[in-house]
């Protein structure tokens, strides 16, 4: 009885070594996609555009003193999501200077009060 051993180098499925010109063909990932860093940047900005609108809001609201509000009732006027409104009103309270802006309370969602400091 014989026994040999089989390796890989032996097995005829075992994929062919790549040409040049086949790497060449596959270093084109989908990091390098410019249309992706374009992407990424029309988000970040359409973000910081979002920012923009809402804190103009708010510093118009609060021009006579201060404002309490729900993100689900303002939705409609700054044209964004209750849930948009959550995650950039915590990005406006370190970012902007000219209104002091805190978690009031918790009833059914979260009151916010604003306040213009300037």
């Amino acid at each position: 009885m014989s026994t040999s051993h089989h390796t890989p180098a032996d097995d005829t499925r075992t994929a062919p070594e790549k040409s040049s010109d086949d790497a060449d063909a596959d270093d084109t990932g989908a990091s390098d996609d410019p249309g992706e860093t374009t992407d990424d940047a029309a988000d970040a900005e359409s973000t910081a555009t979002k920012q923009q609108r809402l804190a103009a809001y708010l510093r118009e609201q609060a021009a006579d003193g201060e404002v309490y509000f729900k993100s689900k009732f303002i939705a409609d006027d700054v044209d964004l999501s209750a849930k948009e409104i959550g995650a950039l009103i915590l990005k406006l309270q370190d970012s902007v200077t000219d209104l002091s802006i805190e978690r009031w309370s918790y009833t059914s969602a979260t009151t916010w009060r604003v306040e213009r400091t300037n």
